[in-house]
């Protein structure tokens, strides 16, 4: 299993921010580890141009179940992967808090991005108010086991655990607590897909940065990070590709 760096831009970035993607590339021709960006659906054809060739990834940050039709504003598994992007993110929390998608709506999404050819990037994570109530192997359970789109393999799904709580707050959990939910996911997908499971990428995010990558990084299933406002820069998306690939 190689590990990835996956870098989430939000809603971020112009034309000008693909400068920070070739300062990346020059710095880190071959990664040790994979590395993948998902910027704005405005960027996808940009950034996949500058990264063709290189050992960087693009992807997009959401689609529509639908491949194509009178959605307005919305995004196809195709269109993206049209744009040369290989993966899409799903269920991030902030879609699933801002725009009110379920499990079921995450796993059309997900296995529309499968039936396109793409690899769907899975997000999990509970609230504070859920951590604090005892309840957040329940919730982190019920959400994969609704979010899991048929078909899904260790060759085209990744699984991305961001506690909601750590998301942009400069909060991380224990190293003991982030171990007992990617032991606790690893486990739950045997029993969803069966030895697939051991080669699904399980990553770790929230609040991921230069400081404390290499310490995330060490603990069992951790096979690489979801990282938001580092990935904008390339000196810290870097450190962390190099933590990573230590």
């Amino acid at each position: 299993m190689r590990k990835l760096a996956a870098g989430n831009w939000k809603m971020n970035g112009t034309a000008a921010a693909l400068d920070e993607v070739r300062s990346l590339l020059a710095a880190h021709p071959a990664a040790g580890c994979e590395m993948l960006l998902c910027p704005p659906a405005t960027l996808v054809a940009g950034m996949a141009a500058v990264a063709k060739g290189s050992a960087l990834a693009v992807g997009g940050q959401d689609c529509h179940p639908k491949a194509s039709g009178a959605h307005t504003g919305d995004i196809s598994a195709l269109m993206l992967k049209d744009a040369g992007a290989s993966h899409v993110i799903l269920g991030h929390s902030e879609r699933r808090a801002d725009h009110g998608e379920t499990d079921a709506l995450v796993r059309a999404k997900a296995e529309a991005t499968l039936a396109a050819g793409l690899v769907a990037v899975v997000c999990i994570g509970e609230t504070e108010a859920e951590r604090d109530a005892g309840q957040t192997l329940a919730v982190i359970g019920g959400q994969l086991d609704g979010s899991l789109p048929a078909g899904a393999t260790a060759a085209n799904l990744v699984i991305a655990y961001e506690p909601v709580w750590a998301i942009g707050t400069g909060r991380t959990p224990t190293l003991a607590e982030i171990a007992e939910v990617h032991a606790f996911l690893r486990n739950r997908l045997r029993g969803l897909i069966g030895d697939a499971a051991d080669g699904v990428r399980l990553l770790y995010g929230g609040s991921v940065k230069p400081s404390n990558a290499a310490e995330i990084f060490a603990v069992p299933h951790v096979d690489g990070a979801l990282v938001g406002g580092a990935s904008l820069k390339a000196a810290d998306f870097g450190a962390i590709v190099a933590a990573l690939s230590a």
